[in-house]
């Protein structure tokens, strides 16, 4: 995990610079827009990181992981002067951020008290770390990653509305439409995955808390029905392709098919590989039958079905 953790905050410093001094530069008012978002990303980062400390809760940035994206995607489509273009990839980010914050809200991760809240379970894992388990250690963890880190992520997956503006004389054509249409199928996929996911989740906790006996898939104590039967994690891989799907509004803008903004995409790919690794090493020893899950199932594709042996 610290290993591909060093690998996402090198990429994250390299790549963008590298890309932006080989593609297109900015017009002065894209570079300004993008100046202020930087400022903000910092405060918010920053914010975070004081807020934290302050309540060891260090899950102050999944608060904001659906929110703050509406904020960048609007703000680039006002400063663009509602350029036609970010006016469709605005509301998506917004119909993305509502469901999420939506389905973060109901599994307990918002609270009247706004820096409370059900805190990530693999942040207080990951604490158990050698050097992350001494005060110091975990707060520079604290800050550069989840602070700064991931805030830093956040901007850069919704940076391809700032490239979609800079090919605003490109009208919205077949190519637009069709994305647009693969976002929200992409998006109804990551619904109905965290859906089934909460379905399983509520019963199954039910069933502990009323004593009655835990049978079938509950007895094995994770879901793998639905589309968590084709897909370990089907709402992470639905999660990916959106992130991956607005990228391509600004190719479709440019005309360019590789510009710098794909690094939010790749990254935050990384980030999935990571966090799922993560996760499934903990599955793994709390549930006997999840080897046997991973074996048979894929992680973000559908595995290949391997023929049944003749007799």
């Amino acid at each position: 995990m610290l290993r591909t953790i060093l690998i996402l905050i090198a990429c994250l410093l390299l790549l963008p610079f590298i890309a932006m001094h080989y593609d297109s530069p900015l017009e002065p008012a894209q570079t300004a827009a993008l100046t202020n978002m930087v400022y903000l990303m910092l405060g918010v980062g920053l914010t975070c990181f004081a807020v934290s400390e302050l309540t060891r809760n260090c899950s102050q940035v999944d608060k904001l992981w659906s929110l703050i994206p509406i904020v960048y995607a609007w703000y680039f489509a006002a400063a663009s002067g509602y350029s036609e273009r970010l006016v469709l990839m605005a509301p998506l980010v917004t119909l993305w951020g509502v469901r999420l914050t939506y389905n973060f809200w109901r599994r307990g991760g918002y609270h009247w008290i706004p820096w409370k809240g059900e805190e990530d379970y693999r942040w207080s894992v990951l604490r158990q770390r050698p050097f992350l388990n001494t005060r110091f250690g975990w707060a520079l963890f604290n800050l550069f990653f989840i602070s700064l880190y991931q805030n830093g992520l956040i901007l850069l997956f919704t940076l391809p509305a700032l490239v979609a503006w800079q090919g605003e004389a490109t009208e919205i054509g077949f190519f637009d439409g069709f994305l647009t249409v693969v976002f929200l199928a992409l998006l109804a996929i990551e619904t109905l995955a965290d859906q089934q996911q909460y379905n399983f989740q509520t019963e199954k906790y039910r069933r502990i808390r009323e004593g009655l006996p835990l049978e079938g898939d509950y007895a094995d104590g994770f879901c793998k029905t639905g589309l968590w039967a084709r897909v370990r994690h089907p709402n992470y891989a639905a999660e990916q392709g959106i992130w991956l799907c607005y990228y391509f509004f600004s190719v479709a803008a440019t005309g360019r098919w590789l510009n710098w903004s794909l690094a939010g995409a790749i990254l935050l790919m990384l980030l999935f590989l990571g966090s799922s690794d993560f996760s499934e090493k903990i599955s793994g020893e709390k549930y006997p039958g999840y080897k046997k899950y991973q074996k048979r199932v894929g992680r973000f594709l559908p595995a290949a079905q391997k023929a049944e042996p003749r007799k």
